[in-house]
C-alpha cells in the first residue's frame, strides 16, 4: 500500500506559479514512478505529468509542456509539480497518484496505469 498527501494549492493571479507536492509513504518511494492528474467538476481525470522511479524519464501533457515540471527527491519521499506562467485554464484539482508497479525508465501517462491516488489540492487560478 501507497499513502499518498498533497499540499501546495491555492489561488493564484494569471500568470503566477504555484509548487505542488506529494509525499508518499508505505513503500519504498524509490521503487516506483509518479504522476499528476487533475480533474475539474464534471470532466474526466486529466494526465498532466509524470516521472519515472529515478528521475531522469518525465512526460507532461500538451498542454503544459514548457511551463509546468515534475521532479522527485527519494530522500523525503516527495514528488513536485512546479507550476509557473498559470492560466485560468489550470484551474483544477489536482491529485497525485502512483502505479504499482515500475520498471526502470517506466514513465506512466494514464490513468489506468495507477493504483494509489491522493485526496487532491486545489488550483485557482483567477484571470
Amino acid at each position: 500500500q501507497v499513502q499518498l498527501v498533497e499540499s501546495g494549492g491555492g489561488l493564484v493571479q494569471t500568470g503566477g506559479s504555484l509548487r505542488l507536492s506529494c509525499v508518499a509513504s508505505g513503500r519504498t518511494f524509490s521503487t516506483y514512478a509518479m504522476g499528476w492528474f487533475r480533474q475539474t467538476p464534471g470532466s474526466v481525470r486529466e494526465f498532466v505529468a509524470a516521472i519515472d522511479k529515478s528521475g531522469t524519464n518525465s512526460d507532461y501533457s500538451d498542454s503544459v509542456k514548457g511551463r509546468f515540471t515534475i521532479s522527485r527527491d527519494n530522500a523525503p519521499n516527495t514528488v513536485y509539480l512546479q507550476m509557473n506562467n498559470l492560466k485560468p485554464e489550470d484551474t483544477a484539482v489536482y491529485v497525485c497518484a502512483a502505479p504499482v508497479y515500475s520498471t526502470t525508465g517506466y514513465v506512466p501517462a494514464r490513468e489506468t496505469d495507477m493504483a494509489y491516488w491522493g485526496q487532491g489540492t486545489q488550483v485557482t487560478v483567477s484571470s
